[in-house]
């Protein structure tokens, strides 16, 4: 049966990341990944381009295994409560996953485009969206994905960055709990008294109201958006 060009594919990432968990970035070159995946080097050339091909490659292969992860968490009727459970899936992976995750998170580049990624952000995007309709939410929604985004990936490369039998832990659940003081209020939505925040749950709302026109929608936005970043 011959092999097809997804499974060489794949076979080439898998090697890449094991040559990449053995030695480091390092002992990652051509010759390596090519012997480690039993091809020749201008096989690995023409599936990737070149070494930044197959490092994206790797990249994307972290992000689908994150985003698989995240995608196993059920929604429960406590939109914070799955916040909390989201943070501390993304710590472990990174954490289990030291290689893959520095790819993903360690070395941004801007200009790097990948499907799962725009997944990934819309998956935290719709668990952001729950928390602000729950009358919760005190900072924007694109606000508490930045915040989201910058406390968890830094905390789990500080994590990495200390040796592994002095590594605390329990940074994380301080820090998420920051996060969550930072951006949320766990106060019933109907004694919510935080203008900004009140501003930040009708954005949410706006597109369930239809009597609204288009004008009328847009104008409203512009003026919940002028309340809710008022410092």
């Amino acid at each position: 049966m011959s092999t097809s060009r997804n499974d060489i594919r794949e076979r080439i990432i898998k090697a890449a990341i094991h040559v990449l968990k053995k030695g480091g970035r390092d002992a990652l070159t051509t010759r390596s990944v090519s012997a480690a995946a039993k091809v020749q080097a201008p096989t690995l050339y023409r599936l990737f381009g070149d070494m930044r091909g197959l490092l994206d490659a790797v990249a994307e292969y972290g992000f689908i295994a994150a985003f698989n992860k995240k995608k196993e968490q059920k929604p429960s009727p406590d939109p914070i409560d799955d916040l909390r459970k989201a943070w501390d899936s993304h710590i472990t992976f990174g954490l289990e996953n030291p290689v893959l995750y520095v790819l993903m998170f360690g070395e941004p580049r801007p200009e790097l485009s990948l499907p799962i990624i725009e997944k990934s952000k819309l998956l935290l995007a719709e668990l952001i969206h729950r928390i602000a309709v729950a009358g919760q939410l005190k900072v924007t929604e694109t606000r508490a994905a930045e915040l989201i985004y910058s406390f968890s990936s830094g905390i789990v490369l500080s994590l990495l960055a200390m040796p592994e039998e002095i590594r605390d832990t329990t940074l994380s659940f301080d820090a998420r709990e920051v996060l969550v003081a930072a951006i949320t209020n766990n106060t019933p939505p109907e004694k919510v008294a935080n203008i900004g925040s009140v501003a930040i749950t009708m954005q949410a709302l706006l597109p369930s109201v239809p009597s609204l026109s288009e004008g009328e929608r847009h104008l409203l936005k512009e003026l919940l958006d002028r309340i809710s970043n008022q410092k």
